[in-house]
């Protein structure tokens, strides 16, 4: 099976789960893309962060992780549902 686009792998799985952030989802991610010179952290916050731009998630929270550093929590909404169910293929949807 071909592998999706890293966004949209990214917006696939957070139809699955009620919210996570950039490492929750890197995690879920890595058996797939972790070989990807550009699966990196700030990458992956950039997919998030451009997927709450064009409606798609929004932002339910922060705070600091066990290092102190900044945790920012997502969230899919209804649109980004729609948009799973209408472009996402079957077979890869979670």
């Amino acid at each position: 099976m071909r592998l999706l686009p890293a966004r949209t792998a990214v917006l696939n799985y957070m139809s699955t789960v009620e919210e996570a952030d950039v490492l929750q989802v890197m995690e879920e991610l890595r058996p797939l893309y972790g070989s990807e010179k550009q699966f990196t952290a700030p990458l992956f916050l950039e997919h998030l962060m451009s997927l709450e731009c064009n409606g798609y998630l929004d932002q339910v929270g922060y705070d600091l992780d066990e290092n102190q550093q900044l945790r920012i929590l997502y969230k899919i909404n209804a649109d980004g549902l729609d948009a799973v169910k209408k472009y996402i293929s079957a077979e890869y949807r979670r």
